[in-house]
């Protein structure tokens, strides 16, 4: 196990300017060893991390208002829905709100940029994780130019006033961006057009997109440098072994520090053993 809480290892300093590329990728930070070490850490989390969200659930029945939010953010082929898949694959759905933001309906664009988030939003006792987020907003709309750049820059503030107001409502926002280097994103491209498992994955738009890779750079550090609260963490994202570990690891700090407990049982537990014992 990690030494140092990793949350402390990957969170983004407050204030000043950020630079991505003094974050590496390839990195693992407080990984517990390799690669088959990594594995074996993550599935002995998984059990904690099952336990930790029942008891959250549980007490989400009683009146206890606390819920969790993952917002995953990355370029293409990240890993969003992968991370999804690892990490919250130990958990029970029931308790789950799972929702990937694609582009804007016709309906959505009728309303403000956060009408459709707000409409996602985890219940008390739930853990909602988001593959791709309000900060769409910030990124895809201010690269493709689909909304003047004041509008952008309005929306940073509005971004931290929204999540300022979940924070006072009980929610616990986990920020995570998924780091991944300019050459594994190609490596990862070239998979999906060569495994025909994969090619239902890809779109000749994805090389447009990969074309915007120095402004879509630049989108993020903006989104993280003006949204700092709460943190995000910088989640190195060329090992999917590392990325699946790190982000469990970050939610299973979180519960931790939350820890929610089962609900107190308003009912006499003696009579009812009795009642069921004297059934014929």
């Amino acid at each position: 196990m990690p030494k140092r809480d990793l949350r402390e290892l990957l969170r983004l300093p407050a204030g000043g300017s950020v630079d991505l590329a003094a974050h590496d990728p390839a990195a693992t930070p407080g990984a517990p060893g390799g690669k088959t070490a990594v594995l074996a850490d993550a599935e002995r989390m998984g059990g904690e991390l099952a336990g930790l969200q029942e008891r959250l659930w549980a007490a989400g029945t009683a009146g206890d208002r606390r819920r969790v939010l993952l917002v995953l953010q990355g370029m293409d082929t990240s890993g969003k829905g992968g991370t999804v898949k690892h990490v919250i694959g130990h958990l029970n759905p029931s308790g789950c709100r799972i929702r990937a933001f694609k582009a804007p309906t016709a309906e959505e664009l009728r309303h403000d940029f956060l009408w459709r988030v707000r409409r996602a939003l985890p219940e008390p006792g739930e853990i909602g994780i988001f593959d791709r987020s309000h900060y769409e907003d910030v990124l895809v709309a201010r690269v493709r130019q689909l909304v003047p750049p004041a509008a952008v820059g309005g929306r940073y503030g509005r971004i931290n006033d929204f999540e300022r107001a979940l924070a006072e409502d009980g929610v616990t926002v986990v920020k995570c961006f998924l780091h991944l280097s300019y050459e594994e994103q190609r490596r990862r491209l070239l998979r999906r057009l060569d495994r025909p498992d994969k090619r239902w994955k890809f779109a000749p738009s994805d090389i447009d997109e990969r074309a915007l890779w120095p402004a879509y750079q630049e989108a993020y550090e903006l989104a993280l440098e003006h949204c700092a609260t709460p943190p995000w963490y910088v989640v190195p994202a060329d090992h999917k072994w590392y990325r699946n570990w790190a982000v469990g690891r970050l939610l299973l700090e979180h519960l931790r520090e939350l820890d929610p407990e089962y609900p107190r049982f308003p009912f006499d537990l003696a009579e009812c053993r009795e009642r069921l014992l004297r059934e014929t």
